[in-house]
């Protein structure tokens, strides 16, 4: 008899940083973990979707905003980030277009300016971090922008 071992893994999920309108889209939770609590858009991975059809079927289904993926940020794997259990989490930087319309598991969606972001639910204020830094770094690297003033 060939006994298999049942392989037990983390969960797959992703977030999306979404830039629009001068801000960072937030939405507001209304499922435990962190009911009530602003966060990130994202959600799971479903069976045979890759992680960035994720990222935007969930951004789109809890924003109303079509997205366009500028990179991916990190991978976060921290086993205790979620309540429910380990998630890993692939975290995309965005730009939305369209109108702001919450959905899904969002109680509402809201853009909130960078420099007054509300607490965050899960490690999401690290991966906007790293997503602020991903975009500072692909801006200077556009052709003609320079660091160094001319004199």
């Amino acid at each position: 008899m060939n006994e298999r071992k049942q392989i037990v893994t983390p969960l797959l999920a992703v977030d999306a940083v979404i830039l629009f309108q001068d801000g960072i889209v937030l939405i507001k939770r209304d499922n435990p973990p962190f009911a009530g609590s602003y966060a990130l858009p994202g959600g799971f991975v479903e069976v045979g979707e890759t992680v960035e059809a994720a990222a935007s079927r969930e951004a789109r289904e809890e924003t109303g905003l079509v997205i366009e993926l500028q990179g991916l940020v990190g991978i976060y794997s921290n086993p205790a980030r979620d309540p429910r259990g380990h998630v890993v989490s692939a975290a995309f930087l965005a730009r939305g277009s369209g109108v702001l319309l919450a959905g899904s598991d969002a109680r509402f969606a809201k853009v909130f300016p960078l420099e007054s972001l509300p607490p965050l639910a899960f490690d999401h204020d690290e991966i906007i971090r790293d997503a602020l830094s991903l975009a500072k770094a692909k801006l200077e690297k556009k052709p003609g922008f320079s660091n160094e003033q001319s004199n």
